[in-house]
């Protein structure tokens, strides 16, 4: 692995490069250069010459590529993002690494917990990092959320519902590289649902046991196009868990409920304060809401709320969020979910090891779901 090169000065803006141009790469550049006294963007990558040049010309981007190694060789830029489908996100973070350049990679961050390992221990203990973009972490409300949790503001908390229900017709599944295990690793669970249960593990902690179903219900494709489960977490609070591709009725839903008041965000692909709302227990009113309205406020999640933060901790010289210890708690849950689903038991994440059928491969070297 190279040595990486030194973090710019407090004045300097990092070096930014995108790596692919579809639809996800926009929320990326257009972030960036919001942010612009802290990064500029100086190259893209794509293997489509003529998207490369739309997406470019687009954004004013000074060079293209169509080759990820002669890129990182020749523009060595501080921080690549990986916008790519995400069969290439090992490949592509490791090439970053070994080139000593940090790596932000979209969501999935890998197609199982022994690439994600992979690449958590590629990693330098002073950098270059990988972080993973699990951007609900960083809005206001979410915050707000977990420091009551820290705090014990709001008492223990008890039980809560996850629940990512989007619709998601067949053409979209048609595209090649969708709905596979070789090249997505999984379906809503792991594709869709990710980010809502990356939330709730940030607000909840750790997960102790998940029990599971999945089923392909409607959609034709490899993978489960529904999975249910109930999980288990170590502060004793319990959580129900549904992913869909296909509910007409739009929504991405979180409760929690506390001993004293219970907590609800309702939102599809992104939040603001105003998605969030309380309701207190009886004879705690005052006091839940006071301890509510002390909270941070005024950031939307999206996008430019983590990479801001990411960018930070860079030129701070520190592991951006999130980081690939996080990213590995997140897909371990995945990894359980479908465990779980294909042997009809309850799974652990200490089985979720070297060694494991779901460690490799989030079927299990299967396809376990049963068409309806």
């Amino acid at each position: 692995m190279h040595t990486p090169d030194p973090a710019p000065g407090p004045a300097d803006p990092l070096r930014v490069a995108v790596v692919g141009t579809g639809n996800i790469a926009r929320y990326h550049v257009e972030a960036l250069q919001a942010l612009s006294g802290d990064a500029v963007v100086v190259a893209a990558a794509d293997v489509n010459p003529d998207a490369l040049a739309v997406f470019t010309d687009r954004y004013g981007i000074p060079e293209r590529f169509t080759d990820l190694d002669r890129m990182l060789g020749e523009v060595r830029p501080d921080l690549v993002h990986l916008c790519t489908p995400p069969g290439l996100h090992h490949g592509q973070a490791l090439a970053c690494l070994r080139a000593g350049v940090n790596a932000l990679v979209e969501k999935p961050p890998a197609l199982s917990l022994a690439e994600l390992e992979d690449m958590a221990a590629a990693e330098g203990p002073q950098g270059p990092y990988v972080a993973t973009l699990f951007q609900h972490r960083f809005g206001s409300g979410a915050r707000r959320v977990r420091a009551l949790v820290e705090s014990g503001g709001l008492g223990r908390p008890l039980l809560a519902v996850c629940h990512t229900l989007w619709f998601r017709d067949q053409a979209y599944f048609d595209v090649p590289w969708r709905g596979r295990w070789d090249t997505e690793g999984g379906g809503p669970t792991m594709g869709h649902g990710i980010h809502q249960m990356d939330l709730l593990l940030a607000l909840l902690g750790d997960w102790t046991e998940v029990s599971a179903t999945a089923r392909r219900q409607a959609r034709v494709m490899e993978t489960e196009d529904l999975s249910l489960a109930h999980v288990a977490f170590a502060n004793g609070a319990v959580a129900s868990v549904v992913n869909s591709v296909l509910s007409p009725r739009e929504e991405s839903y979180i409760r929690l409920d506390f001993e004293r008041a219970t907590v609800e965000l309702r939102h599809l692909y992104g939040y603001g304060d105003s998605d969030w709302t309380l309701t207190p227990a009886p004879g705690f009113e005052e006091a839940a809401a006071a301890a509510w309205a002390a909270g941070e406020s005024g950031v939307a999640s999206g996008h430019h709320a983590q990479i801001a933060q990411v960018l930070a901790a860079l030129r701070a010289k520190e592991p951006p969020p999130v980081t690939t210890a996080d990213a590995l708690r997140t897909l371990r849950l995945v990894a359980g979910l479908y465990a779980s689903a294909a042997q009809r038991r309850t799974v652990t994440p200490a089985e979720l090891r070297r060694g494991s059928r779901y460690y490799d491969r989030m079927h299990g070297g299967g396809t376990p779901w049963q068409s309806r």
